[in-house]
């Protein structure tokens, strides 16, 4: 499976029971549906990529799902509870796509979070 950020191969994460996937070169992350509270447990472990690689994919948009077969587009998504990440997800498969940092910044609930939030740009 190639990544729909950066079209490098994207690699099975070292944990057990687990389907989602790492790109090799972005350190973006493709998680399964179901696995996300899993994977958000594990966040440091698991999201290892630059947070200025990940800010720099997210201005990608337009991108279609590495699990789905044909043209599927990734929906753009905001994180209710932290307003200032946006990941994508695939409405067929249910899947999501994080780019580097985001998930470690969904584990993080901290006052400076809290501050952050109350200043997220508005999506158009």
């Amino acid at each position: 499976m190639l990544c729909p950020k950066c079209d490098a191969t994207m690699q099975s994460l070292e944990l057990p029971y687990v389907r989602s996937l790492r790109c090799s070169q972005c350190h973006g992350l493709w998680v399964a549906v179901g696995e996300e509270r899993e994977l958000v447990a594990s966040a440091a472990q698991v999201d290892t990529g630059d947070v200025a690689v990940g800010a720099h994919y997210n201005g990608i948009d337009r991108i279609t799902c590495p699990s789905c077969t044909g043209d599927t587009q990734l929906i753009r998504m905001v994180d209710a509870a932290q307003p200032h990440i946006w990941f994508e997800s695939c409405g067929v498969c249910f899947g999501r796509f994080y780019d580097a940092g985001e998930l470690r910044d969904t584990a993080e609930h901290t006052i400076a979070e809290f501050l952050r939030n109350l200043d997220a740009p508005e999506r158009v």
